[in-house]
């Protein structure tokens, strides 16, 4: 599924099913930059992308950006364990995000098995993203942190060759924990190395996909 393609509601996952503006489940749609909600406000409500791209991030105590990962189209963020909220986000493309009531979500969790089971599920699949994202960031070189983040993008959006990049090269450095120049000169020697191709600066072909999965192994 590319990254700005829209889940049309009959699609949409058990977790909102049922839900209509006067339980809290409505649409909104954000332009590009536009924040979602912030880091420490009270964790009121569950986002579903609809269509577009959502970033999720921290502000480090020296001022750097962390960007903690990528949301697109039929992905959910904003479920947290405590209270508030432990990140910011916003809209990297313009986006249409599907918003309910975090009490509403948790009382349909309380009748129905199957909600219950899928946020299970999605906290369980959140806990395994942030170790898989703690190792790139702690044990794999600047080549082997691009590479990954490609090959990730792709197996997310079903692309076997031309992946669509929402983020920026910004995005990407504050993901891997990387310069923009880091990454700028990395995409740069994958493309003179015949692994990617770089059409423009929002398209990425993967040439040899092989080639960077060992990079990635």
């Amino acid at each position: 599924m590319p990254f700005d393609a829209e889940i049309s509601e009959f699609q949409a996952p058990a977790l909102f099913e049922g839900l209509d503006a006067d339980a809290g489940g409505i649409k909104i749609r954000y332009a590009r930059e536009e924040e979602i909600f912030g880091e420490g406000e009270p964790a009121e409500y569950v986002y579903q992308v609809l269509s577009g791209a959502v970033r999720t991030y921290r502000i480090l105590r020296d001022g750097r950006r962390q960007i903690d990962e990528f949301h697109f189209a039929g992905g959910y963020f904003g479920i947290e364990g405590g209270p508030d909220h432990r990140t910011t986000a916003e809209a990297i493309a313009d986006s249409t995000v599907l918003v309910a009531r975090r009490m509403t979500a948790s009382d349909l969790a309380d009748q129905r098995g199957d909600v219950a089971r899928q946020l299970l599920q999605l906290t369980m699949e959140g806990l395994q993203r942030r170790q898989d994202h703690v190792v790139l960031l702690g044990r794999k070189s600047a080549c082997e942190r691009v590479a990954s983040l490609l090959i990730d993008l792709a197996e997310r959006s079903g692309c076997q060759r031309t992946l669509d990049v929402p983020m920026s090269r910004q995005d990407m450095a504050d993901y891997l924990g990387l310069t923009i120049e880091t990454v700028s000169r990395t995409l740069s020697q994958l493309q003179a190395d015949g692994v990617i191709e770089i059409p423009t600066t929002r398209r990425i072909v993967l040439r040899d996909r092989a080639a960077l999965a060992e990079l990635v192994e």
